[in-house]
């Protein structure tokens, strides 16, 4: 059984580490923990691995964010993997730094990357994980925030943060939406 990992960010050394590339950092603790190396393929840095009986398909879609949709709908085709087996790993400004929150569907939130996967999916309905990131900016200035680097204090807490995302992919696989959210969301 396959799975799709669709860690959301923006390609490029000026992107790297910044609030909006969470989903990057995410794919790269799975590809680590697993030994896993990326390669450049179509709209996408992919990697596979397999673990307890499962294939996973990581990808870091390399169409930037605001075209995210593209890359998923490709590596979905190309491997020939179901809506109800991908997961989307995304940052959220309406969550607190830190607050990690698993959906089987819902809106984009006003989120780019999001807003294409559903135009080109036709539906909210696929797994994500909303990593938040906190709003600790004036108005106006959102694009600036979550293009900014993490501060110090972000970055103390960060590994946590990723290493529970990434355990929340895994757990989907393993054990479905239902008890990874029960357990996942109440933590």
């Amino acid at each position: 059984m396959k799975f799709l990992i669709v860690g959301l960010g923006n390609i490029g050394a000026e992107y790297a580490n910044t609030r909006h590339n969470i989903g990057f950092l995410v794919a790269d603790e799975l590809a680590a923990k697993h030994n896993a190396t990326f390669s450049t393929e179509r709209y996408a840095d992919k990697t596979e691995f397999r673990s307890k009986g499962k294939t996973f398909i990581v990808i870091k879609p390399s169409t930037y964010m605001n075209l995210s949709g593209n890359a998923l709908r490709y590596w979905m085709q190309q491997e020939k993997i179901s809506l109800e087996h991908v997961m989307v790993v995304t940052d959220d400004l309406a969550l607190p730094f830190g607050k990690v929150r698993m959906r089987g569907k819902g809106s984009d939130g006003g989120h780019n990357g999001l807003k294409h996967i559903q135009q080109i999916l036709n539906t909210g309905d696929y797994a994500r994980i909303r990593v938040g990131v906190g709003k600790e900016f004036a108005k106006g200035q959102q694009v600036d925030y979550v293009l900014g680097e993490w501060t110090g204090e972000e970055k103390e807490g960060l590994e946590a943060v990723v290493q529970k995302s990434a355990q929340g992919c895994l757990s989907f696989a393993f054990i479905g939406l239902g008890l990874t959210m029960n357990t996942f969301n109440s933590k």
